[in-house]
């Protein structure tokens, strides 16, 4: 009979059907568990602060229209300061810039009195913002900034948690410039036990990152397959982008990834492309530092 992946599934089912009762427990090592459960608990909480700054920036919307112009981000620090305090408008009619910029100061040293007048200056533009019930609204708004407040905190208990964590592992992977604990714990957990790849293709396999060849008419392409771990492929895509980006410094976040990703454009290969190379590489030099415990060593740019 031929071997295929309907017969496969067909096999796994009447096995699970007829002798579910003679398969063993699963046993998953305690650290892998242990690791691998802090990591969803900590995207969960990721999530709610995500959910929770998207209704805050419904409310405050409405009561400041013009925010955007003096708070770039609507959770800094001075900013859920400010729409606690003053979570409507009504609020700040007694307030001089002076005063504003002596309150907002101690929150944020770098507060200037010129923030505290735009404030002011945007206030009065919006005109009126007012509504009914609003003494209920401004409770609504109070509220989401509690519930952030308490999801900042548990995300940086549960941040300490997972360094606790990585250390009984004893990988050096947050020396590898753009991995820091939080992406190095989802790597381990993701990967597992780094002993049961004998080589780094099959975790490239695994992944679902070692390329396809597409051929036609004698021309060929590489192109990255939508088999394996979804998660950790997602993981080493996340990588590959942080390592090629350009910020406004016009700096490269990783100079030799980004000399490697210019190269790969310049053999002819199309950015989704040269990112597959990128992740390949990455994969290689992972499982390297997790199979020889070993710190990440930059190798030097290729001035030609």
């Amino acid at each position: 009979m031929k071997k295929n992946d309907e017969y496969d599934a067909y096999c796994v089912a009447m096995v699970l059907i007829d002798q579910l009762h003679t398969l063993p427990d699963a046993k998953p090592a305690d650290n892998y568990w242990t690791l691998s459960q802090l990591v969803n608990r900590r995207d969960t909480i990721v999530n709610d602060g995500i959910r929770l700054k998207n209704a805050l920036h419904e409310q405050v919307s409405v009561a400041y229209p013009s925010y955007r112009k003096f708070f770039s981000e609507i959770d800094l620090k001075s900013a859920l300061y400010f729409w606690k305090t003053y979570p409507s408008p009504m609020l700040l009619m007694s307030k001089t810039a002076e005063d504003l910029t002596a309150e907002l100061r101690a929150i944020a040293s770098n507060i200037s009195k010129s923030k505290a007048e735009l404030i002011l200056d945007c206030v009065q533009n919006d005109g009126d913002t007012l509504r009914d019930y609003q003494s209920s609204r401004d409770f609504i708004t109070q509220s989401l900034i509690r519930d952030l407040e308490r999801q900042r905190a548990e995300l940086s208990q549960i941040d300490a948690e997972i360094e606790k964590m990585l250390e009984t592992f004893d990988y050096k992977l947050t020396t590898l410039p753009g991995v820091g604990s939080a992406i190095a714990g989802k790597l381990i957990a993701e990967i597992g036990d780094i002993r049961r790849f004998p080589n780094a293709d099959k975790l490239a396999s695994f992944a679902g990152i070692a390329p396809k060849r597409f051929s036609s008419a004698g021309k060929g392409r590489d192109e990255s397959n939508k088999q394996g771990n979804r998660a950790l492929h997602g993981l080493f895509y996340f990588l590959a982008v942080s390592m090629v980006c350009v910020p406004k410094s016009g700096k490269p976040n990783n100079p030799v990834f980004y000399d490697y990703f210019c190269r790969k454009l310049g053999e002819g290969k199309t950015k989704s492309q040269a990112l597959v190379c990128i992740m390949r590489r990455l994969v290689n030099i992972i499982y390297g530092m997790m199979k020889n415990k070993t710190a990440y060593v930059a190798p030097p740019i290729d001035e030609h």
